[in-house]
């Protein structure tokens, strides 16, 4: 299912209400975070194939997420921090 179908398919009380963190100011960098915040995290191979973001791209974001205490990795995985 593609994200255009899936967002025609979610109903607005079924949306999850996930904050931003102010520091993040990078479109990639918040679209990355929104995504993992989303699914509970995800694999550099899950974020490129589910947001067409070249591997080079993510992994310089997630260097900044991480930076920033607003992700974690948990093995392979990276995770939304607590």
């Amino acid at each position: 299912m593609s994200a255009t179908h899936l967002a025609a398919d979610v109903n607005e009380r079924d949306r999850p209400n996930i904050d931003v963190p102010e520091t993040l100011r990078s479109a990639e960098s918040k679209l990355v975070y929104v995504f993992l915040a989303a699914t509970d995290g995800a694999t550099v191979e899950e974020l490129h194939e589910a947001l067409d973001l070249r591997k080079i791209t993510l992994f310089p974001v997630l260097d900044t997420l991480a930076e920033r205490d607003a992700i974690n990795r948990d093995g392979a995985r990276y995770v939304p921090a607590a």
